[in-house]
């Protein structure tokens, strides 16, 4: 069921315990939040066991180290799901920086690092043509140490998709990136499927990531259109 919100709710999209606000057609309404089916995929499945553990291990901390979590929470504002900005707790921050930090081989920290920013990726040049499937930035970042460049991408859109970003998800991860052009294609086809001409279009996000505590960059967006090589059917690209 959808419920037209006040003219207070104007900004406000996402989901919050049992409903959703959304926009269709200019127009704003809550209706009651939708619940995706039970079958996880592989990656859905690597990523929830990570956090699984994670919340397992907050819960041996000691109260010192709960303390000092809690205490550099509150300098750290978060995003509601209402896209609004909001306090995180300690526990929320410590699985957020020890998501990263697992992920890219480290061992979990139980005490919180002393955080500094990241810089944003500077923009990137994508070629898609035939096999050809290469990222490259257009700047190495200023300091590489340590820094993990997170390439997500989506499934191939039709002509007519005009953003779709949010479908992207992690196909690479490239430690210590430079401006070298690197090849994604094997790692884009095991993800997503080979790139054709009936949906040519790619929409990318990427982003740094520190290793050492888990703090990520800005997230960059980009978008490229799969072209068959010269001497290829357009129709090809398996």
């Amino acid at each position: 069921m959808k419920y037209i919100p006040s003219i207070a709710f104007e900004e406000m999209s996402g989901s919050a315990k049992g409903v959703t606000a959304a926009k269709m057609k200019n127009r704003k309404y809550i209706r009651n939040r939708g619940y995706g089916g039970s079958i996880r995929t592989s990656d859905q499945a690597k990523v929830k066991s990570v956090f699984k553990m994670l919340t397992t291990k907050w819960k041996t901390l000691t109260n010192e180290q709960i303390l000092a979590w809690n205490k550099l929470a509150l300098s750290q504002a978060g995003r509601s799901v209402l896209g609004t900005s909001a306090k995180i707790s300690g526990a929320n921050l410590f699985t957020r920086l020890n998501y990263w930090v697992v992920t890219l081989g480290g061992q979990v920290m139980v005490t919180p690092p002393e955080l500094n920013s990241v810089e944003a990726p500077s923009t990137a040049t994508i070629v898609c043509q035939g096999e050809t499937f290469t990222f490259k930035l257009d700047q190495a970042p200023a300091d590489n140490g340590g820094i993990f460049l997170v390439i997500e991408a989506s499934e191939g859109q039709s002509n007519g998709v005009s953003r779709a970003h949010s479908k992207a998800a992690a196909i690479k991860l490239v430690e210590e990136p430079t401006a070298a052009a690197v090849d994604i294609r094997a790692d884009y086809v095991a993800k997503n499927g080979a790139p054709s001409a009936a949906a040519p279009k790619i929409f990318f996000r990427y982003y740094l990531v520190d290793s050492s505590t888990g703090v990520k960059s800005q997230t960059m967006l980009a978008e490229c259109k799969w072209a068959p090589a010269a001497n290829e059917d357009p129709g090809e690209g398996d």
